[in-house]
Formats: C-alpha cells, structure tokens, sequence
C-alpha cells in the first residue's frame, strides 16, 4: 500500500496500491528495486514465458553459449527466476564509470550482468565438466533428482541452493522461541464432513433444528 486516506466522515474509504512490478537484477528488499518501482513511474513491460520446471541453481557449474565469455565455465551467483535469468560470478561482466565530475575522473566499477537461462547458459555435468540437458526423474525410493541425459548419471543440488537468510544448510539452523515446531505445522485440526458451516456450527453447539420450512413453489 503505497497510500491510505485518512480515516474521517468527510474521506472516502481508498487505497492507493501497486500490482504489477518491473523485476531487474536488483532484488525485491533492495533499496535500488523501491526507485525501479516507484509510485507513478512507467518501466517498460517485459514479455516472457514462464519455466514449469526450474533446472539450474544457485551453486551449479554452467557454461557461456555467447558472447565475449563464451566457452567459458563459471558458477551460478543468483538466480531471478521472474525474468529467467542467471548471474555467473566473474563472466559476462560490464564497467561502468561513477563518481565523475570535472575535477575527478571516476571510478571504474566491474559488474556480472544476468544471462538468460533458455538460450544463453547451459548446465554442466559435474562428472566430466561438458555440457548436458538435465530433465526431472523419480528414483525407486521416490525422491526428485536431476538426471544427465547424456550421461545418465545424477546431478546433485549444490549446498548453496538450500542458502538462506537463516542458515546455511537446514541441519544446521537453531530453532528461536518464536519459531513454529514441526509437530504443531503436521497436526491435522480439521476433519472434513458433508455439512455447511451453519450445521458444522450448530453439531459443536449442540443445537437442533425444529423449525418446518413453509412450502415453496417455483413458476
């Protein structure tokens, strides 16, 4: 909510609010995403096609298909799936000059820019370092892995994907006094039954219906 009317007789009842947001590589708790997204700025609309099943991680080893880089092996930095992108660390990079002015020259600042992940990176196989294509498979013991299919073997996913504000890794992370416990978030509390909520209502209270519904008639 980017502005609320005051409340007051004299005031209507609106909310000033944003649904649609320009995503870059600066990420949504960023202080450069809140000047992207500013209220009233325009940003160009970016048209793109969605992936059902995302393949590459953070922490995977990919390989450059164009430009200066190109044939070169790096490993993922971040991901931003909202605009099929990825940042590999050290490639793909562009300088920029800042801090200039007539009487200082500047400040050369070296930056990776994102790659899209459909046509412009591709995953490695970490068994031989070459390229592969990676689909989605069960094993017997029905976890989901990611499969070479040239290769056939499994590619694990690297420990950086599981990264989080947090913790580094989910074994590791310290449960607080605010935190929800495992036994109260796996609790089943509703038990499902053909009823509506009236009668669901009125089976806990212990209310019985004896009133008789006058006849009606539909023409």
């Amino acid at each position: 909510v980017y502005y609320r009317y005051p409340k007051g007789i004299q005031y209507f009842k609106k909310e000033v609010k944003r649904r649609k947001y320009h995503f870059s590589e600066h990420r949504p708790w960023t202080a450069e995403f809140k000047e992207e997204n500013a209220p009233r700025k325009q940003m160009k609309k970016v048209f793109l096609e969605p992936i059902r099943e995302w393949k590459i991680f953070k922490g995977d080893r990919v390989e450059i298909l164009t430009g200066d880089d190109k044939g070169k092996q790096g490993i993922v930095s971040q991901v931003i799936q909202e605009r099929n992108w990825v940042i590999v660390e050290g490639l793909n990079c562009q300088l920029k000059k800042i801090g200039w002015s007539k009487g200082f020259p500047g400040i050369m600042i070296k930056s990776e820019k994102p790659l899209l992940v459909t046509s412009e990176v591709k995953l490695v196989d970490p068994s031989d370092l070459k390229l592969t294509e990676v689909e989605w498979r069960f094993t017997e013991s029905g976890e989901k892995v990611r499969v070479s299919l040239r290769t056939g073997r499994i590619i694990p996913m690297p420990h950086a994907a599981q990264e989080t504000y947090d913790y580094k890794t989910k074994s590791t992370y310290k449960e607080s006094v605010k935190d929800t416990k495992d036994e109260e978030v796996t609790e089943i509390t509703y038990k499902p039954s053909l009823k509506t909520f009236e009668m669901d209502i009125m089976s806990i209270m212990g209310i019985k219906e004896d009133r008789i519904p006058h006849k009606t008639y539909w023409y």
